[in-house]
């Protein structure tokens, strides 16, 4: 146990497979989630959760935040930018004992290179509203570290799954579909690999851009066809991507194909990726059961 606090803003999926992971780490672990009803869950589960709704900062939260020494920031940017930096700059800013900062954002930042590889290296070109506004989220995260003189690193992620949340559900559902888009490729992570990396970006205050991404870029549905087969049931037929029923939001993802090397995970923070590819994921989950969330 250590004096060290971790305040998480948006405990989704991801910050919550954090939170779990690195409890016995920090002398608290806290973070806040938009209802009452959640935050009193995760308090019964150990952590010191609290309502933040993006709009208004409660006494409680400025003064979580302010106590913090690592700060995670996992909501999601709008139109009117960051909602942390928008109402909590000035408490993290006065944060006396603030020794690390975490941004979780997306793939996405990099948008479309037909196929071929990005790093970290590559400078973003978001294409998309949603990627525009975390890049520039990005930078206002940038910024505000540099202004408090503490390291932020910046946690590109890529199709997140893990219990609950994978091509098994669909399958057992009979939502899944395999959709064929010729050349598009995808890179996943497994959830449990989330943690893992931000877990080890915080304990050794990592600085800079870490793509948090599989080894394996492949198509969508070869993930599908995987799933089935493992769970013994018939694989979805294929559908032309050009042709299917899609909403404008599901099409939007398919207009970026790009593969994501992640070598800043090994050579920078020694992560080894538990779930290197979606197989050894999606066979992970359906051995323990745990696809079920």
């Amino acid at each position: 146990m250590t004096g060290k606090h971790l305040f998480i803003f948006g405990l989704g999926f991801s910050s919550q497979a954090l939170a779990q992971r690195v409890k016995g780490d920090y002398a608290s672990v806290g973070g806040t989630v938009r209802t009452e009803e959640k935050a009193a869950r995760l308090r019964e589960a150990g952590i010191d959760a609290l309502v933040f709704d993006g709009e208004t900062a409660s006494d409680a939260v400025i003064a979580a935040t302010r106590r913090a020494t690592h700060v995670v920031q996992s909501i999601a940017p709008g139109t009117a930018g960051d909602p942390v930096i928008a109402l909590l700059r000035e408490a993290l800013i006065g944060a006396e004992n603030l020794e690390w900062i975490g941004y979780l954002s997306t793939v996405g930042v990099y948008g479309d290179h037909g196929g071929a590889w990005v790093d970290e290296a590559t400078p973003p070109n978001p294409q998309s509203g949603r990627s525009v506004e975390r890049v520039r989220a990005e930078t206002e995260w940038q910024i505000l570290a540099e202004e408090r003189h503490v390291p932020v690193a910046l946690f590109r992620l890529s199709g997140i799954y893990g219990p609950g949340r994978n091509a098994l559900v669909q399958i057992a559902e009979g939502t899944a579909r395999r959709l064929v888009k010729p050349g598009q490729v995808f890179n996943r992570i497994h959830v449990a690999d989330i943690a893992t990396a931000v877990a080890a970006g915080a304990a050794q205050k990592a600085s800079g851009v870490f793509n948090v991404t599989d080894d394996e870029p492949g198509p969508p549905q070869d993930v599908v066809a995987f799933a089935a087969a493992i769970a013994g049931k018939p694989v979805p037929p294929a559908i032309d991507f050009e042709t299917a029923d899609l909403s404008p939001m599901a099409r939007s993802f398919y207009g970026e194909n790009k593969r994501v090397g992640n070598q800043r995970l090994a050579a920078d923070l020694g992560v080894r990726l538990a779930y290197p590819t979606y197989r050894e994921g999606i066979a992970a989950l359906w051995k323990d059961g745990s696809w079920r969330g």
